[in-house]
């Protein structure tokens, strides 16, 4: 059973934040109509790059009181920031498959960047997608398919907002790569927009996120940051957004065209340079000669305005320090996030946990922290030493660094361990420091991050999906000099395994993803069965990187794969992937049982009011799945069970669809019962000529089990 606490956390994580948009939007109004137009011009413009205290900063307007608003980055965690920590980042998350935790993660970066003073911070991210498996930025998110990043999204959003910062949803929308993304189009068709990269947008607006950023790329041949079509009929009237749109750093391109399209803010408020500057003065003249009109800039002020009131953020915020000292006890999220998100891969011959051996031999570069020192490289611009996170402004500084070497000495020494290590990805000196150790643990890496920074000619998007460091060949020179090797690969995204799974001394993988600052404490629970593991993929890996048939395009992305991402695609196309999506191990065995699915769906459009998500009807309760997990091994362990919904052929979907997911904990010989809510939403599609959702005519299957592929229990419903 879930402890008390999480349960408590997880209680609340099951329905939308409650704000009242009304008292706030009453109290926006009644300061709008004490602004002057130069004061209403300060609140939606930028100050301009490098000149405040933060990322992005606007001026103060001392007639209503309101401060000189700062906005700073990311999604996991402040950046630029002495006393904080930096938290794992969303993909990680995301392989926890925790509720609880992801609540929680967002709750107490949100007491961080509050105690800083700091108003909105730059998170999280459901966008990119992710697409292109070698997408520079999607570690940044929750993985690749819609409900588990919507689930995230919501629950990030509300555990930041309920401590009155306000979160940031970003980024919208379709900048699934970072080549060229200042330059090029993603075209894409109406369906698939909806269906896939709108749906985790719709879960941020429900759960009442106050700002949304849109992105660089244009969308079908217009800038994201200026097409009507996707800030206000698709966000403000489909989805019913009462809060704000601000523009990515530098992703503005127009004064009016911007302003009538549903921009509400501009950001930095220049470029990098001081230069292309369209609002604040030429804002001005804009709604003086009738261009952009005076209602249109009342609206951006009151949408600004009433993000600020709904969180209260008008009595008693602190002003804003970044070099404040505010980590708390948060470091307990970051080592559980990091420890949960682990997935177990391969474990032959039971080979872990590790029972106290003799001697550990230890190689790789990745198991020592950056001999240059753990912040050493700007915005963790470079994969040298261990790897927590990836590169780029969605990052933050290390507070502390527990390194795979040092974690797994202080257990070696505990239980009187001799480790032998070499912290080189050289193969030429692997057999002397393998000798008669009882295991043998490798490790290697791939890395990835913004386009703003390249690294070891990667820049930003990953250049391929194979080990970093000649990673391969280090294994194999390991497995070659020894009978038990162990694995472990901290990554942005999928890697290619095929070489590696090719030794036949390699006894284990385990994928420990992106740990942030807790990445050697982490890794020891695992390593030694402290925590039985309980990650799942949040992706697919698949057995050859043209098995996911994506690829960063160097013109425009065309998105012609359609609906068929991830794991869409490898079960729509029939492709053994090694791993699937959702698939991870354990060091104990679950069985389920008794699947039992009750309701009565009736064919048609959604028809509800417009409420913050969209149609209210949409995000009903239409039908219940339980099915019974039993713990039917002999250690205490979470299994997270996992529902796809296959849908009727007519609707043109691809075979199954991730629609549900609880992570439950229990004893040896234990059972509980699992129970899925599925919403109206999770049985419709996009219809694209009556441009609502619809649940489509016929059968729909219901299937649960441990992964995308591992599916023992089905039941049908029928939609009349």
């Amino acid at each position: 059973m879930r402890s008390p606490i999480l349960a408590a956390l997880f209680a609340t994580a099951t329905s939308a934040a409650t704000l009242d948009w009304t008292e706030a939007y009453t109290k926006a109004n009644a300061s709008l109509a004490k602004l002057s137009l130069s004061d209403k011009v300060n609140i939606v413009s930028g100050v301009g790059w490098n000149k405040g205290p933060c990322v992005g900063n606007t001026a103060a307007v001392s007639s209503i009181s309101y401060p000189q608003l700062c906005l700073q980055d990311g999604p996991l965690g402040v950046r630029y920031a002495t006393g904080v920590n930096a938290f794992v980042p969303g993909i990680q998350a995301a392989a926890t498959w925790d509720r609880a935790l992801m609540r929680e993660r967002g709750v107490f970066m949100a007491e961080e960047t509050k105690g800083l003073g700091i108003h909105v911070l730059l998170g999280p991210v459901s966008g990119p997608l992710g697409k292109n498996p070698t997408g520079g930025r999607n570690w940044e998110g929750f993985g690749a398919d819609p409900y588990l990043q919507g689930i995230a999204m919501a629950e990030t959003i509300e555990g930041m907002q309920s401590v009155g910062v306000q979160a940031n949803a970003k980024h919208y929308i379709l900048n699934e790569q970072e080549l060229n993304r200042e330059t090029m189009t993603s075209n894409i068709d109406d369906r698939t927009l909806h269906e896939l990269y709108l749906w985790p947008f719709a879960d941020a607006v429900h759960s009442e996120v106050v700002s949304v950023m849109c992105s660089y790329n244009k969308i079908n041949g217009t800038w994201a940051c200026e097409d009507p079509y996707v800030l206000d009929t698709l966000l403000k009237e489909e989805l019913g957004f009462q809060g704000y749109v601000m523009t990515d750093w530098n992703a503005q391109h127009s004064t009016s065209e911007s302003a009538t399209a549903g921009l509400d803010m501009t950001m930095p408020g220049s470029d990098f340079d001081g230069n292309s500057i369209y609002w604040g003065s030429k804002l001005t003249q804009a709604v003086n000669s009738g261009q952009v009109p005076q209602a249109r800039i009342d609206d951006m002020v009151r949408r600004i305005l009433a993000a600020w009131y709904i969180l209260g953020q008008d009595s008693g915020y602190p002003s804003t320090n970044l070099r404040g000292s505010v980590q708390g006890t948060h470091k307990t999220n970051i080592r559980a996030t990091a420890r949960d998100g682990i997935v177990l891969l391969k474990n032959e011959d039971s080979i872990l946990p590790l029972k106290e051996p003799s001697k550990l031999a230890l190689v790789g570069s990745a198991a020592v922290v950056n001999p240059q020192g753990m912040n050493a490289c700007v915005d963790q611009g470079c994969n040298t030493g261990a790897l927590g996170m990836g590169w780029g402004s969605g990052t933050a500084s290390y507070a502390y660094f527990s390194a795979p070497d040092q974690a797994i000495k202080a257990r070696a020494q505990a239980d009187g361990t001799q480790v032998t290590m070499s912290a080189s990805d050289s193969t030429s000196s692997v057999g002397s420091v393998v000798n008669g150790a009882d295991v043998a643990i490798v490790f290697i890496t791939s890395d990835s991050g913004e386009g703003y920074i390249t690294v070891e000619n990667n820049l930003g998007d990953r250049n391929d999906l194979d080990p970093w460091h000649n990673g391969n060949e280090l294994v194999k020179a390991v497995a070659a000099a020894h009978d038990n090797v162990v694995v472990v690969v901290h990554s942005v995204g999928p890697v290619i395994l095929e070489t590696v799974l090719a030794q036949p001394s390699v006894k284990a993988i385990v994928w420990a993803g992106l740990p942030s600052q807790e990445n050697g404490n982490a890794l020891v629970d695992i390593l030694y069965g402290d925590t039985n593991p309980n990650g799942k993929l949040p992706y697919t890996i698949a057995k050859s990187a043209s098995d996911y048939g994506g690829q960063i395009s160097s013109n425009s992305d065309d998105f012609n794969e359609g609906l068929l991402v991830d794991y869409r695609k490898f079960d729509h196309d029939e492709i053994e992937p090694r791993y699937e999506f959702g698939y991870g191990l354990s060091y104990t065995n679950f069985t389920y049982t008794d699947i039992f699915v009750d309701g009565r769906p009736v064919s048609g459009p959604a028809k509800g009011e417009i409420i913050s998500g969209g149609r209210s009807d949409l995000w009903d309760t239409l039908i219940t799945v339980t099915v019974t997990i039993t713990n039917s091994g002999d250690v205490q362990g979470a299994e997270v069970a996992q529902l796809y919904i296959g849908y009727p052929e007519s609707a043109g979907e691809p075979p199954k669809q991730l629609r549900g997911f609880e992570k439950i904990s229990l004893e040896p010989g234990a059972s509980d019962i699992a129970a899925f809510n599925v919403r109206q939403r999770d049985i419709s599609i996009w219809d694209v000529a009556q441009k609502e959702w619809v649940i489509p005519k016929g059968t729909f299957t219901f299937s649960v089990g441990s992964s995308s592929r591992n599916l023992p229990l089905s039941s049908t419903l029928e939609a009349v």
